[in-house]
């Protein structure tokens, strides 16, 4: 077993994982703030 390519193919799917968690946290955002501005007004505030 080639330890070296086993080390590349961490990094590689670090950063894959790491890009996945990133977009994930975008679309969260963006639907967060979505949420916030297009909430309706309640009556009492």
């Amino acid at each position: 077993m080639n330890t070296e390519l086993i080390l590349a193919c961490l990094g590689i799917m670090g950063k894959g994982m790491l890009g996945i968690f990133v977009v994930i946290l975008v679309i969260w955002s963006l639907v967060a703030v979505l949420n916030k501005v297009t909430a309706e007004k309640k009556d009492g505030q």
